[in-house]
C-alpha cells in the first residue's frame, strides 16, 4: 500500500520508516529542503537507536522516499498521515494546530481519489471534527475520510514500540477507512497485537489520557520520595513494593528530577485546557503539572545545599543534559531549569552528554561542554547526575574523587544508590532515601 507522511520530525520519520519496514511504499514529505536533501543522503536529523540503519535499508529497497513535493507524495496514496508538530501555544498552553490545519489545506487541493486523512500528530479532542469542517465544500465528501491514529512512541525505544506495540488505536466511524487502516497494520495481526477501533474522539482522548496517566505516576513517586526522605524510608523499595502489584505496575515509578521531553509537558497542559473548554476541570492533571514544575527547581536547591549553601566561585560538573537517555532531545529537560539556577547562584558549569550537547549549546551557550565525563569533573565541588545514560552507571569513582575539589555526588537518578559512592569516599545525596 502506498502512503504519504507529512512531516519528517520524530513521529513522522519513525512512523514512515517503520511502515516501509512493514513492506508499504512510503513517501515522507517536508517543506525543509535541507532536511530532505540530508535524508536522501542517509543523514538522520534526530538520534534514535536503530533508525539510521532502517532508513538506509528501506531506501535501498525502494520502499522509502523523501520529497518536498506534496503532490508527488500523495500520488496514488491510500492514506496521508499528518505528523507535524503541535507545540504548546504561547500564552495559554493550548496545542498549536496551525501546522496541522496548514497541512489539511494543502491536502484538500490534491486529493483526486479516495484517501484517508490520518492525524498522527497529538491533537486535542475535536480536532478531527475541525478538519472535517475545514474540508467541507472543498472537495467531494466521497473522496476522503478523517481518522485519528495516535502514536505511543518512547524516545530511545521508538522502533521497538512501533514494530511491537502494546496496542494500536484507530479512531474512525468509516468502514472504508477502517479497512485501509487494518491493511496498513496487518503485519501486526500476525503478532496478535491488539488493534482497537474506536470513534475518532475516543482515540484523540486516549492519547492524552495515556500521557497524563504516565506523567501522574512520575509526579506521584516524586512526592513519595519527598515523604521517604522526611520519615527515613527508601523510595526505591516503596516503588518496588507497589510496582509488584499488577494493578499498578513498576514502570514510571522512578523518582527523579521530574518529567520533560516533547510529550508529557505539552500534552498535560493541552489536556487541561481542552477539558476546561468542555467545562470539566482536570484537578489531578493540573496538580501533576504543578508538582513537576516545582520538582525541577527543587533539584537545583538540593545541589546548592550539598555544596554547603554557597556556590560562588565553585564549579559544578553536570552529567546528562537530555530529558532521558538514548535521545538528543532537550525539550523541557530538567537540566534547562536546574543549570540556570546554579549559575544564578554563582556557579560555573561544566557538562557532558553523549548525544545532547549540540542541541544544548543552542539553549545554554554559556556553559562549558566537555568531551568526556572526567573532563567535566576536574576541579568540581559537586558532581551532579541529571540523566541516567548507561556510560554514567559505571564511572571510576576513585578517579572522579581524585579529579574533584570536593567529593560530593548529587545523584538525581539514584544510579549509585546502595553505598557504592560512600565506599569510594563520596558524600552522597540521592533521591527519596
Amino acid at each position: 500500500m502506498r502512503i504519504a507522511i507529512i512531516g519528517t520530525g520524530y513521529v513522522g520519520l519513525v512512523s514512515g520508516t517503520c511502515f516501509s519496514e512493514f513492506g508499504h511504499d512510503v513517501v515522507c514529505v517536508d517543506k525543509d529542503a535541507g532536511k530532505i536533501d540530508a535524508l536522501k543522503q542517509g543523514e538522520i536529523p534526530i538520534y534514535e537507536p536503530g533508525l539510521e540503519g532502517m532508513v538506509a535499508r528501506n531506501m535501498d529497497a525502494g520502499r522509502l522516499h523523501f520529497t518536498t513535493d506534496l503532490k508527488e507524495a500523495m500520488a496514488g496514496a491510500a492514506a496521508v498521515f499528518i505528523a507535524v508538530g503541535t507545540p504548546s501555544r504561547r500564552g495559554d498552553g493550548h496545542a498549536d494546530l496551525q501546522y496541522v490545519f496548514a497541512a489539511v489545506d494543502e491536502i484538500a487541493s490534491l486529493i483526486k481519489r479516495y484517501t484517508v486523512i490520518v492525524t498522527k500528530s497529538t491533537v486535542p479532542v475535536g480536532t478531527g471534527a475541525q478538519i472535517l469542517a475545514r474540508l467541507e465544500g472543498k472537495l467531494d465528501r466521497a473522496l476522503y475520510d478523517v481518522a485519528s491514529n495516535p502514536e505511543f512512541l518512547r524516545e530511545g525505544s521508538a522502533i521497538e514500540d512501533f514494530m511491537r506495540p502494546d496496542r494500536v488505536v484507530c479512531g474512525t466511524d468509516s468502514d472504508k477507512a477502517r479497512d485501509v487502516l487494518r491493511e496498513l497494520y496487518r503485519p501486526l495481526y500476525l503478532n496478535e497485537t491488539p488493534v482497537l477501533f474506536t470513534k475518532r474522539e475516543t482515540a484523540e482522548v486516549t492519547k492524552y489520557a495515556a500521557n497524563a496517566f504516565l506523567a501522574t505516576k512520575i509526579s506521584f513517586i516524586n512526592e513519595m520520595a519527598d515523604l521517604c526522605e522526611a520519615v527515613g524510608a527508601d523510595v526505591q523499595q516503596v516503588a518496588k513494593g507497589i510496582g509488584l502489584d499488577n494493578r499498578i505496575g513498576g514502570k514510571f515509578l522512578h523518582a527523579g528530577p521530574g518529567f520533560g521531553g516533547s510529550c508529557f509537558p505539552k500534552d498535560t497542559r493541552a489536556l487541561v485546557h481542552s477539558a476546561e473548554e468542555a467545562g470539566v476541570p482536570m484537578r489531578i492533571v493540573s496538580s501533576v503539572i504543578a508538582v513537576n514544575e516545582t520538582r525541577k527547581k527543587a533539584m537545583a536547591d538540593r545541589v546548592i545545599t550539598a555544596a554547603g549553601g554557597d556556590l560562588k566561585g565553585k564549579k559544578i560538573a553536570v552529567l546528562g543534559l537530555t530529558f532521558k537517555p538514548n535521545t538528543d532531545d532537550m525539550r523541557e529537560s530538567p537540566s534547562l531549569d536546574i543549570i540556570p539556577i546554579l549559575q544564578q547562584a554563582g556557579a560555573t558549569i561544566a557538562a557532558h552528554d553523549p548525544k545532547g550537547m549540540d542541541e544544548a549549546k543552542a539553549m545554554m551557550p554559556d556553559i562549558t561542554y566537555c568531551t568526556d565525563p572526567y573532563e567535566a569533573m576536574e576541579g568540581a565541588s559537586v558532581l551532579v547526575i541529571v540523566t541516567e545514560w548507561n556510560q554514567y552507571r559505571a564511572l571510576d569513582l576513585d578517579r572522579a574523587k581524585a579529579l574533584m575539589a570536593a567529593p560530593v555526588l548529587v545523584d538525581l537518578r539514584n544510579v549509585y544508590a546502595g553505598g557504592r559512592a560512600e565506599e569510594a569516599g563520596f558524600r552522597y545525596v540521592g533521591i527519596g532515601r
